[in-house]
């Protein structure tokens, strides 16, 4: 079975920033490939509205199967209220906490993220698991694109 792994926007406007172009676009060739499939939220394209056209776009590109569509439901936006209830981060993050709610949820394999501040850091990390397991719902998983390419074998 294909690693489902749902990207937020910083993952779509990594693909262009010199800083994480790199492992962003080794990740959309494993897309292309068709070894793993993109998980996608309406919150996602909700806050890709304001990016420029060529960011827009990108998903666009690629075959509509690599997708999986999923929306922020009832339990998902009650979820991300948790977190930010819980003080894992504060209430202006609260488009972060959505997009964990939402994979948590949806129980993808892995959600990455090029938010170091209020997604991939160990303290947020463990703040969110521990809300989640508070609430009944399993560990997410969150990483970079860095820990989510393949290395050729040395």
């Amino acid at each position: 079975m294909k690693q489902r792994i749902y990207i937020d926007t910083s993952i779509v406007g990594g693909f262009f920033d010199t800083e994480f172009s790199d492992a962003t676009r080794a990740l959309f060739e494993r897309l292309k490939n068709k070894e793993i499939i993109f998980v996608v939220s309406d919150v996602m394209f909700s806050e890709l509205e304001g990016a420029p056209p060529h960011v827009r776009e990108l998903l666009k590109k690629y075959e509509q199967d690599c997708f999986e569509y999923v929306f922020l439901s009832d339990d998902s936006r009650e979820l991300a209220n948790n977190y930010i209830a819980e003080n894992v981060v504060g209430k202006t993050s609260i488009e972060d906490c959505q997009h964990i709610a939402i994979a948590t949820i949806h129980k993808v394999d892995v959600l990455a993220s090029w938010n170091f501040k209020h997604i991939v850091n160990l303290e947020k990390i463990r703040g969110y698991n521990g809300v989640n397991l508070k609430k009944g719902y399993s560990l997410i998983e969150i990483r970079n694109p860095k820990d989510l390419i393949r290395y050729e074998n040395d």
